[in-house]
């Protein structure tokens, strides 16, 4: 029986140990997709089932085993080496912790051919027991665990009776490294779980590689002393007379020293190479020393210098702007902008929106833009009251920023080519006068800037600045259009909440904008006379939408959600006179010609018949005509 095991089982432990079928049950997956669950194997009422007396490999309580004996295999490490050359612990107080060690890998290798293993070329969870027993056997694995553990000494007492240890078992002792595999994988693991600081799990794993590397050499140089025939003519017994019977750690501490000293090549000649052994193995020894020295700085550099390469980048980005300031000429105040924006660039760089999230398909990016930014835009005075759908379509398509403080983020009389909504933090509304920068107002959290020039298609009457570090979300213009092509009933709720709010301006920012006055005074008298007329005028009633003059409720919405602004003249285009100018009404287009007569009618104090372009073509759909075309009614 094969089980498809999923991805995800790499980060989280699914199944228990040694489940019996008749209870089957592995991990309860109720919380995973239920999409998801035949990606895991074989699911019954939400459960995972292994074969009886099978181990998943990724287990919590079989990767705690795991862990432990690397325990164990640290000690392996430090004693192989060891016990060749001090052979007199290798038979003493270190036999009993050998063979406990050798007992916890003797049950290991047990317990192996219970583990189900991932087929790499179908990618299912082998759990059948021949196949998991096959392939361990016809492995390297298998003879080497075995040879790894099996304890050679005491095997030899049992069947010769005979105590003397030769040179032969101290060898044999060493196949004990093939342990060390174990600590490769659990470092291969550490450096990918994002739980653990990289810089430091590669950095501890340089660190037990030159211990191990030290340990080694310092032993194997004890080893050639002892077995020399003539114990002065070593290296260390040109300083220790009969060091045979000296304490073993103080052996074992020359050897380490020697050891440090030969692989930092600091050479104080103190200790040296005297017999031929001794200097093939030093050649030998400092010929792996420049691989692992090279190694070691290697490593280290590339985890300085990643730590520090954005260090570097800021500095070098400020220095160039400093040069760009300097040889332009560029005024102090701009300079600090730049240096600011500069600044909070490389300090938020994990918030940017477009450069963490570039790589994810737009379901996600949406997904995400909506967790973040739905409530901000819902509670901006613009959408209250707008079908879900529409949030969900402008705040998919919004673009996230950090502005520092004093900086501006529109400036007055640029082009109207994004609107913003700010998520955090505060700006000032202020203005330009006779010199001076006058201020206007203070916004705070889901307000906006920018939108009337947007929705009037004029230059920016403000200039919007930062007063702290402030979030914003900004649409584009023509984005914003396209995406209301599609909702007209909430074009009309929108533009209702904008002349709601440009109702409730100050006078000092209505000042700013001459036209906006006059067009809300006119809307307000339309509104008057629409009601007084309602009854003479059921079929083309003027009743307005609370945005364009002149919709009737009942009639068609225009193509568009925004309306279309037109000038309109009360005279004959082809009489020169200098009244074109001083009599024209800038108005929002109606939907029918009735409309715009009734609409002239108002405005001009006589009712048109006729409506002429400024050409003297005759105007016979409202369709045709373009924003702030000039209409000539008579």
């Amino acid at each position: 029986m094969s089980t498809t095991m999923s991805w995800s089982e790499t980060r989280s432990p699914l199944p228990l140990l040694f489940r019996r079928r008749s209870s089957g049950e592995v991990k309860n997956l109720a919380s995973v997709s239920s999409s998801l669950l035949p990606a895991f194997g074989t699911v019954i009422d939400g459960h995972l089932q292994l074969k009886k007396y099978v181990i998943a490999p990724y287990d919590r309580r079989y990767r705690l085993w795991q862990t432990f004996l690397v325990v164990l295999v640290v000690y392996s490490a430090w004693a192989s080496p060891f016990e060749l050359a001090f052979k007199k612990v290798a038979t003493g107080s270190l036999l009993p912790v050998d063979l406990t060690v050798d007992a916890f890998f003797a049950i290991d290798i047990i317990l192996t051919f219970f583990v189900a293993y991932l087929d790499k070329s179908t990618y299912l969870l082998i759990d059948d027991h021949k196949k998991i027993a096959i392939r361990y056997l016809t492995r390297i694995w298998f003879p080497m665990d075995v040879a790894s553990t099996l304890p050679f000494q005491l095997i030899y007492r049992i069947f010769t009776g005979n105590n003397h240890e030769g040179e032969v078992f101290g060898f044999l002792n060493m196949l004990r490294l093939w342990r060390l595999r174990r600590v490769s994988q659990l470092f291969t693991r550490l450096e990918k779980d994002t739980r653990f600081s990289y810089f430091w799990t590669r950095y501890i794993k340089l660190i037990c590689v030159t211990l191990f590397a030290v340990h080694t050499a310092g032993c194997f140089y004890y080893w050639l002393a002892i077995h020399h025939k003539a114990q002065e003519d070593t290296w260390i017994g040109s300083q220790i007379h009969d060091f045979k019977h000296e304490s073993i750690w103080l052996g074992y501490t020359y050897s380490i020293y020697w050891s440090i000293v030969t692989l930092t090549t600091v050479g104080y000649g103190d200790l040296h190479a005297v017999n031929t052994g001794e200097k093939v193995f030093n050649m030998i020894y400092m010929l792996f020393n420049i691989g692992l020295t090279a190694y070691l700085i290697g490593n280290m550099t590339n985890l300085i210098v990643h730590s520090a390469v954005r260090t570097f980048a800021m500095r070098d980005a400020i220095n160039e702007i400093l040069r760009y300031a300097s040889k332009n000429r560029l005024p102090e105040g701009l300079k600090e902008q730049m240096l600011a924006h500069l600044q909070l660039k490389f300090k938020t760089a994990e918030l940017k929106q477009e450069e963490v999230l570039e790589d994810l398909p737009k379901a996600i990016r949406s997904s995400i833009a909506h967790h973040l930014f739905h409530g901000t835009v819902e509670k901006s005075y613009l959408f209250k009251g707008v079908s879900e759908d529409l949030v969900a379509q402008v705040v998919s398509e919004m673009k996230a920023e950090y502005f520092p403080p004093k900086v501006d983020i529109i400036l007055q009389n640029e082009v109207p080519t994004d609107f913003y909504i700010l998520v955090s933090g505060a700006v000032d509304v202020l203005v330009y006068k006779n010199g001076t920068e006058q201020l206007l107002s203070k916004q705070g959290a889901s307000e906006l800037a920018g939108e009337i020039a947007v929705l009037f298609n004029i230059p920016q009457p403000f200039t919007v600045r930062t007063k702290r570090l402030s979030q914003v979300i900004r649409m584009s213009h023509q984005q914003f259009k396209q995406i209301m092509q599609p909702y007209s009933e909430d074009g009309k709720i929108l533009i209702s909440n904008f002349i709601e709010y440009v109702r409730g301006l100050k006078k000092e920012m209505l000042e700013e904008i001459p036209f906006l006055s006059e067009l809300l005074g006119d809307q307000n008298i339309q509104h008057e006379e629409s009601n007084e007329d309602q009854h003479h005028h059921e079929t083309t009633s003027y009743h307005r939408d609370a945005n364009i003059e002149g919709i009737d409720n009942n009639s068609d919405p225009l193509p568009t959600t925004l309306p279309v602004r037109v000038i309109i003249h009360g005279h004959d285009p082809n009489k020169n006179t200098t009244e074109v100018d001083q009599t024209g009404k800038l108005v929002h287009l109606p939907n029918s010609i009735e409309d715009l007569f009734i609409l002239a009618e108002k405005k001009f104090g006589k009712r048109g018949s006729k409506i002429l372009m400024s050409d003297c073509s005759q105007v016979e759909e409202l369709n045709a005509l373009r924003e702030k075309d000039h209409l000539f009614i008579f």
